[in-house]
Formats: C-alpha cells, sequence, structure tokens
C-alpha cells in the first residue's frame, strides 16, 4: 500500500474544485432517463462515484461521450418495451426478454449514490438488474429499498461474498417491475431512498405518492434532487414537508446543463483559511442548494470570516481566533471530518451531534476521525452519534495515521498537516479518487508538500 509524508506548511493560491458530485450523479441520471441528447458541463475530472453511475447509465442503454470538461449524453427511450439492453456496456441481459430474464449487471464500485439511485431506476426500465459493489457498500442500509419490494412483491436476492470474487462486498439481485402506489419510507435514514424514488416514480404509468414516517435528514440533498429533476423536465409536488406527489406518464427532456463547484470538496481548502493558510476556492455558487454550502455558515460561528473576492471564496482566521461550537451533523454529514479537524486546533470544547450516519460510510468516520486526529495530538471523546471535541493549541504530529480507504479521511489529515510541529505519514493516499483525483495534484500546487515514501 502506497504511503507519503505530508509536511507542515501553511497552503496559498487560487485552487477550482471539482464539479459537485451530488449535481453530476443527479443530472446524468436525468440526461441518460431523457429522450434525446444532453451536454453536461463542468466536470474536469472523472472521480471513481461519478464513473460508476455513468457506467450505470450505460449498463442501462445511455450511451456517453467523453470530452474535456464536457460529457455529451444520449438517453434511453423512456418505457421498458425501448429498453436497448446495455449495447455499449458488455454486461448485457437477453435480447428477447423473456419469462425470467437475464439480469443487467450494474458495478456501483464504492457508490451509495449509484447503487440507491439506480435501484429504482432499473426496475422501472428491466425486468432483472444485478448490483455488484466493494468495499462497505455492502454494509450500507437497504431496508427502506427491501420493504418496499415485499409490498410490491419485487424478488430480491443479497447473496454473500463471492470467494472467486472477494472484493465484491454487494451483489444484489432484484426482478420485478416498480409499480405506482403509495411509498412510505423513514427520512432519517438516508434521502438517496427518495431520490432514487423521485427519479423512476414519474415514468409510471400512474401518479404515486412518497409519505415520509420520521423527520428528513439530509433535507438540502433532496431539495437539490427536485431541482435538478425540474430543469429536465419534471414535476413533483410537494405537500407539506413529509409527503410527495409525483405525476405518471412524465418525459424527461434533454438539456444542456452545467455543474456548480462542489462545497464538500471546497469545504477542505475553506478550512485550512480558517486554520491560517490563505485559499481562495474558485467556481462555487454562493446560491447553491448543496447541504455542505452550510460550511461557510459554520465557520463563521467558529469565528472564521468568510468573503468573496474576484477570484472566488476566501476563509480567514478571525481576529480572535476560533472558538469551539455544537455542529449538527444531520443535514450537513459529509463536511463533520474536516470540521472536526477545525475544532480540535479551537478554543474551548465542540460537540459534533446527530453524526450517527457516518458511521456507514466508507468507513466508520467518527471512529476514524477520533483514532487518527487523536494519534496527531488530539483531544477527542466518541459518542454513539457524535463527537467530543477538547481544543488544542497544537498538534505535535510526527506519527503514522490512516485514511481507512475513505476519501474524506485522507484529505482532512491532509489540512490537519498543514498544522502540525511535525511530519505525518498517511497510508493509501489514492483513495482520495473515490471523490476528488486531482487533489493532491491541487494540494502542492498551493504549497503543500508531500513527498511518496512507498
Amino acid at each position: 500500500m502506497r504511503r507519503i509524508e505530508i509536511f507542515p506548511g501553511k497552503l496559498q493560491g487560487i485552487v477550482r474544485v471539482p464539479a459537485s458530485k451530488s449535481l453530476a450523479h443527479r443530472a446524468i441520471i436525468c440526461a441518460a432517463l431523457a429522450g434525446g441528447t444532453s451536454e453536461l458541463n463542468g466536470l474536469l475530472t472523472e472521480s471513481d462515484d461519478i464513473h460508476a453511475t455513468l457506467q450505470a447509465v450505460e449498463a442501462l442503454g445511455a450511451t456517453v461521450h467523453r470530452e474535456e470538461g464536457l460529457l455529451r449524453i444520449q438517453g434511453v427511450r423512456q418505457g421498458a418495451d425501448a429498453m436497448k439492453w446495455g449495447e455499449k456496456s458488455g454486461l448485457r441481459a437477453s435480447e428477447e426478454p423473456s419469462e425470467r430474464p437475464q439480469p443487467c449487471c450494474i458495478d456501483c464500485n464504492e457508490s451509495g449514490s449509484t447503487l440507491r439511485f439506480m435501484l429504482p431506476v432499473a426496475l422501472t426500465l428491466t425486468g432483472a438488474s444485478r448490483f455488484v459493489g466493494k468495499g462497505n457498500l455492502g454494509k450500507r442500509p437497504m431496508e427502506p429499498y427491501f420493504e418496499t419490494f415485499k409490498q410490491q412483491e419485487i424478488e430480491f436476492i443479497q447473496r454473500g461474498i463471492d470467494p472467486k470474487q472477494p472484493e465484491y462486498t454487494l451483489d444484489l439481485t432484484v426482478s420485478g417491475r416498480l409499480q405506482p402506489g403509495v411509498f412510505r419510507l423513514p427520512g432519517n435514514v438516508s434521502s438517496q431512498f427518495i431520490s432514487g424514488l423521485l427519479f423512476a416514480l414519474p415514468m409510471l404509468k400512474e401518479d404515486s405518492w412518497i409519505e415520509l414516517t420520521t423527520p428528513l435528514e439530509s433535507r438540502g440533498y433532496l431539495e437539490m434532487t427536485l431541482a435538478v429533476l425540474a430543469d429536465f423536465g419534471i414535476r413533483i409536488q410537494p405537500i407539506g414537508d413529509s409527503q410527495f406527489l409525483i405525476p405518471g406518464r412524465q418525459r424527461y427532456q434533454s438539456r444542456t446543463y452545467t455543474i456548480e463547484g462542489d462545497f464538500s470538496q471546497a469545504a477542505f481548502f475553506l478550512s485550512a483559511g480558517a486554520l491560517g493558510s490563505d485559499v481562495t476556492v474558485a467556481g462555487l455558487n454562493l446560491d447553491s442548494l448543496q447541504g455542505d454550502r452550510e460550511v461557510m455558515s459554520i465557520l463563521q460561528q467558529m469565528g472564521a470570516q468568510i468573503s468573496q473576492t474576484p477570484e472566488g471564496i476566501k476563509a480567514r482566521q478571525g481576529t480572535s481566533g476560533l472558538h469551539g461550537e455544537v455542529i449538527d451533523g444531520s443535514q450537513c454529514p459529509d463536511i463533520v471530518p474536516i470540521l472536526s479537524a477545525v475544532a480540535v486546533l479551537s478554543k474551548d470544547a465542540s460537540e459534533i451531534i446527530n453524526a450517527g450516519r457516518l458511521r456507514l460510510k466508507e468507513c466508520d468516520r467518527l471512529e476514524a476521525v477520533r483514532v487518527e486526529l487523536n494519534r496527531l495530538g488530539a483531544r477527542i471523546t466518541e459518542r454513539k452519534d457524535g463527537l467530543m471535541i477538547q481544543g488544542v493549541d497544537v498538534l505535535p504530529g510526527g506519527a503514522e495515521v490512516s485514511s481507512h480507504g475513505d476519501h474524506r479521511i485522507a484529505m482532512t489529515l491532509a489540512i490537519a498537516a498543514t498544522c502540525c510541529r511535525q511530519p505525518i505519514v498517511l497510508d493509501d493516499p489514492d483513495c482520495v479518487a473515490k471523490s476528488y483525483p486531482d487533489f493532491w495534484k491541487d494540494y502542492q500546487k498551493l504549497g503543500g508538500r508531500i513527498t511518496d515514501i512507498g
């Protein structure tokens, strides 16, 4: 496993973060379900997760043409009778649908978004689909869908790890057709289940309803789904805070769509600014619906100064330094690791609350944050759904730490290293490819010093 040494030192310069991964997933799926050709702009790099979704829509019959910063996606004709059965992917189901069709195979890699978004779509377009995945994907909760499948008599088989292919921790086969109706789902597990149904249900012959049985978390992600659907011509009618009416017989419309910069990636460099670096982040939309836009408000509450410049958004240390805060992770879980690093170097104590879902990501992120930042000199105590963080004046560093194969843990440790007294050694740095393939390149352009030690 590759390891790198990261040296202390502040970052300086302008960085353009990748296009929003959350928006890209949604726009790719909508474009793939449209009847014509859509152009998606702004995707300068293709992360592992986005690659998984592109492969998934190709397996379902869409055609993807890649150019620098541009995707052209020719969508499938909607309706099962027009399904092209993945002609380009090589993972084909039978050309002639039979009583028991061979499943179309979709490799989600480690992308929970790909799995949860594409599963209802596949059940709308195909008679049978097989979903495989790696890493912790097989441990991600799927019960909200499984309950729906039971109610609609959709067959699903989740196999154990195949000794011939031990890298696959997920192997799920589903057979049947999604039917219109009333779908009751919890809102506090993941909004991805709701979004997945919102992609699929408009294509059915009759209207459907989604009713949330518990309060909705990650509301920003659901609002993002509704906005992208509207951009591609799909009408969803929210009713209050817990119901959605989804008219049937709708058709996605192809269009040109620009994907804005990703606040979940910008959060690392904005946090670096709050910790004393001089970094400007370009390409962000201040009016974005991304839930991780909240990083600016949280950093301001902790004492950082956020300003808009002609080049982009800049975060600076406040004149009185940083101080502890209570950080609610329910609406923006992806930025909790890096905000924890900021809290470590703030005065007094901070508390991370409502962040239990972080235990079900690429790794147990609450445990990973505690273990690895404590190795650098932090004082973090773990709770069931959060963290208690006592601020320290400085991080000694001088330790070997693990990314846990998790892109957000790796990038958090890289930013923490800028404030350490001694260099740190990080394993598996290449895991950042899941969301930000050029992270280390950008880190070095900003003056970050790393050395490959094998």
